[in-house]
């Protein structure tokens, strides 16, 4: 039996426990190293970009935060890009929740990225938190025809009628675009079907990846742009990375979702490797025991 024969049988009985090793890794390794790899932002991802690029300043945007910790990992980076961007563009942010969670999501984003990173952005004249609200679509309802009149304080109970930049806001229809981060119910898809379509605003957001083919036949009719899941969160803060050279000098805070996606990509290769691995050392088995029998037959 040659040498070459020898590994491939080796590789066969290979202990499948190695094939798990090997992965973990690469995992290990690409997480230490924080690797990233280019990404190219698809149509419905650039769709959200390109819509937050062409808002003149002082826009008003609607920010609900539909989601809890259990998604933070794959959402989380989503928010704080979406944040950054309107902030960047000089956009008036208004965050919500329809979840009750997704109150400390809106705390986490504020104390993260807008009091961090834009300390000279006013609240009550830049950004406004209105709170958690229970209901569910009964909400969007609402406040698709009245929103002061279920929004009567902050979240911090400050009268509405006190905060400037709630001056002219009537109902939904007061805000040019609707930005949700959703993992579930209620979420992208209520905002779409009670807010969006009947008001005529364009609606866009992020979901979990579970979550985005249930919402893909809305686009592009009533949905703008989506991302799902952390590749598209990754996609976002590509083009962030080539509109604003200022998000390249911290990778930990600005290139959270690029970073994440290192290892997913380095694991992804890792399987796929073996899978071509296997199917090679296979097709060469079986061929060498179709020559055997085909021998064995001459003979007899």
């Amino acid at each position: 039996m040659s040498r070459f024969m020898t590994i491939v049988e080796k590789l066969d009985t290979l202990d499948k426990r190695w094939v798990f090793l090997v992965v973990g890794l690469a995992v290990v390794v690409s997480t230490i190293f924080r690797l990233t790899f280019p990404e190219r932002p698809t149509p419905m991802v650039c769709a959200i970009y390109e819509k937050i690029e062409s808002l003149p300043e002082g826009s008003r945007v609607l920010l609900p935060f539909d989601y809890d910790p259990g998604s933070e990992p794959e959402l989380q980076p989503m928010a704080d890009a979406f944040v950054r961007h309107c902030c960047e563009k000089g956009l008036v942010m208004y965050f919500i929740a329809l979840w009750p969670l997704g109150q400390n999501m809106v705390d986490g984003v504020i104390r993260r990225v807008l009091t961090v990173e834009y300390p000279d952005l006013e609240y009550g004249v830049d950004y406004v938190d209105m709170g958690y609200k229970a209901g569910n679509e009964g909400v969007i309802a609402v406040i698709l025809t009245d929103l002061k009149k279920l929004y009567t304080t902050d979240a911090h109970g400050s009268s509405i009628q006190r905060i400037p930049m709630m001056e002219g806001i009537s109902n939904i229809r007061s805000f040019d675009l609707i930005l949700n981060i959703s993992a579930g119910y209620p979420g992208l898809k209520e905002w779409i079907q009670y807010a969006g379509t009947p008001g005529n605003i364009p609606v866009a957001g992020g979901c979990t990846a579970v979550q985005a083919p249930l919402l893909y036949p809305y686009h592009p009719e009533q949905l703008l742009g989506l991302m799902g899941g952390i590749k598209a969160a990754a996609e976002y803060e590509a083009l962030l990375l080539q509109g604003y050279p200022k998000f390249r000098n911290d990778k930990n805070r600005f290139q959270t979702a690029l970073t994440r996606m290192g290892p997913q990509t380095i694991a992804h290769l890792s399987i796929v490797f073996f899978i071509i691995l296997g199917n090679i050392t296979f097709q060469i088995l079986r061929r060498r025991r179709a020559q055997e029998r085909q021998s064995q037959q001459r003979q007899e």
